[in-house]
């Protein structure tokens, strides 16, 4: 218990075996339940933590015959969380890149009610870059300026960070059938908890790497497919927020804003076919295409600053250490 709080471990596995000892063996007391969830492993994960079992009667072992990404694993353990009314639910990987001393900064602002869910920084100590590969580090960096715009949680970053406490109503509230459950899913549930308004905080922890971890991300590959779904979601965001739910001017904005960023475009392209194949540059072409690039700009800026006005209430301080 943590503040007289119910707290469980959910910890998707897949392959983890030189890992997972390590993590279930270094939680703190104060932890309740630690829930694995194996995703069809093809080594000796579920042995391994059968035997830790044996050892401590807090671990669980839930296991996928057919593997569903970690977002799939998740959804196992958070719908364990859910069936056995706990009220906090943390999730770590079972890879050893959570330093479990970072919990109680973790869960502390969920047990007291300050917010519903809270996320992982790493990029507030500096060592992220140091640590992460480039490639990596940039790919993290520029998904989550994307996903800031689509969830409008403007005041978060990270958002790849899997490190997460959520509680028990925002676990009774998603609709964890609708959520993502391949790489992109801790960006899309971020987009779920804000069509709910569920107030989310940053907290600082400091990645652990090197030890012995290997990570299944192609960072190349993962972020045209998490910029593609994060592009359907921001409509499917604006449509159930801003129309569904409670209707909001925003939406003609960005409307008008991507209206004149199209018309913006051809009047360019004519523009520069124009003057590719004559020399010529129509001055009312140029006139009327920086026209509709202010326009465009202007439309788009004031959706973002509406859409950041909307959501101020969700905004919960980041916790410093």
């Amino acid at each position: 218990m943590y503040q007289n709080k119910s707290v469980c471990v959910v910890i998707p596995a897949h392959n983890e075996t030189t890992q997972i000892l390590r993590v279930l063996s270094t939680l703190p007391e104060w932890v309740d339940h630690i829930v694995v969830v194996d995703d069809a492993s093809t080594d000796a994960t579920a042995d391994v933590v059968t035997g830790q079992a044996k050892k401590d009667g807090r671990v669980v072992l839930l296991r996928h015959d057919v593997n569903q990404g970690c977002g799939g694993a998740l959804v196992s353990g958070y719908r364990w969380a859910i069936e056995h009314h706990i009220d906090i639910a943390v999730r770590m990987d079972g890879d050893g890149q959570m330093d479990p001393a970072d919990l109680p900064a973790l869960v502390e602002p969920v047990a007291s009610g300050a917010v519903d869910y809270t996320k992982g920084n790493r990029f507030f100590s500096g060592n992220a870059y140091r640590h992460m590969p480039k490639i990596r580090y940039f790919g993290t960096a520029f998904l989550s300026l994307l996903t800031k715009i689509v969830s409008g949680y403007w005041h978060i970053s990270d958002f790849q960070s899997g490190y997460t406490a959520i509680s028990n109503k925002a676990l009774n509230t998603i609709d964890w059938d609708r959520m993502y459950k391949q790489y992109g899913q801790p960006n899309d549930l971020m987009i779920l908890l804000n069509v709910d308004n569920f107030r989310v905080a940053d907290v600082p922890v400091e990645p652990v790497y090197n030890v012995g971890e290997k990570s299944g991300i192609r960072i190349k590959k993962v972020v045209f497919t998490i910029s593609w779904l994060l592009f359907k979601r921001f409509f499917w965001r604006m449509k159930e927020k801003y129309i569904i739910k409670d209707f909001h001017p925003l939406v003609f904005f960005y409307l008008l804003g991507m209206g004149f960023g199209a018309l913006t475009a051809g009047l360019f392209a004519r523009l520069f076919y124009i003057w590719y194949i004559s020399g010529y540059i129509p001055p009312i072409n140029a006139l009327a295409a920086m026209f509709s690039f202010m326009s465009a700009s202007q439309f788009i800026l004031f959706a973002m600053w509406f859409d950041m006005e909307a959501n101020k209430d969700l905004k919960s301080e980041s916790i410093k250490r």
